[in-house]
This record gives structure tokens, C-alpha cells and sequence, in this order.
């Protein structure tokens, strides 16, 4: 599992039948103190995130683990939108502070 920030969305208006009334949304990776590293995923909304939102998803066959994903071609699924997460007694991330700075 990974944390990200929704970056975007994604339409596709052709697709293989199976990825028919998904959700698309661009994720970019956030390293543990919530800085952006860069890189970019397209992922299957499971739990209506919303741009800007920090989220977790998986990658790989754990993609394929959701009740909305089971047995479909996706390769990246959001499962959670964070709330808040600490490493070593430090809080890193909290959606309400950030949403009360401006961010």
C-alpha cells in the first residue's frame, strides 16, 4: 500500500467493458512525510476521493482485492482517504489541519 494525493481525474470514454462506471483518478505518489515524489498512478476510485485528497491505494494484484475491483483488469485502487497518520510519536499528516491552512 502506498499513500498518494489525488492529482486529477481520468476519462476514458472507450474501455474494456469490465472497467465500464469506474471511477478514474490521477495519484501522486507521497513519501512518509507527505512530500510528493514525483511519480503518477491512474487508480480506480473505491471509496469517492475527491482532488486533493490523501489517500491509500494498492498496486498489482492487491489492486484486484476490492469488492469493486475483484476480477477486473486494474492494476491501482484507492481504499482508504486518510485522515491523519504519525511516524514515531509525530503527526505527518491531518486532514484538518490541512484543510484549515488552505491546502
Amino acid at each position: 500500500m502506498q499513500l498518494g494525493r489525488v492529482a486529477g481525474t481520468l476519462v476514458a470514454s472507450r474501455k474494456e467493458p469490465l472497467l465500464s462506471g469506474m471511477t478514474f483518478l490521477v495519484v501522486r505518489q507521497l513519501d512518509v512525510d507527505g512530500r510528493e515524489s514525483g511519480s503518477y498512478v491512474v487508480a480506480v476510485d473505491a471509496v469517492g476521493a475527491g482532488e486533493g485528497e490523501v489517500v491509500m491505494y494498492a498496486s498489482g494484484s492487491s489492486a484486484r482485492q476490492t469488492q469493486l475491483t475483484k476480477d477486473r483488469p486494474c492494476d491501482a485502487v484507492i481504499m482508504a482517504i486518510v485522515d491523519m497518520w504519525d511516524v514515531d510519536g509525530v503527526t505527518k499528516y491531518h486532514k484538518g489541519e490541512e484543510a484549515a491552512a488552505g491546502r
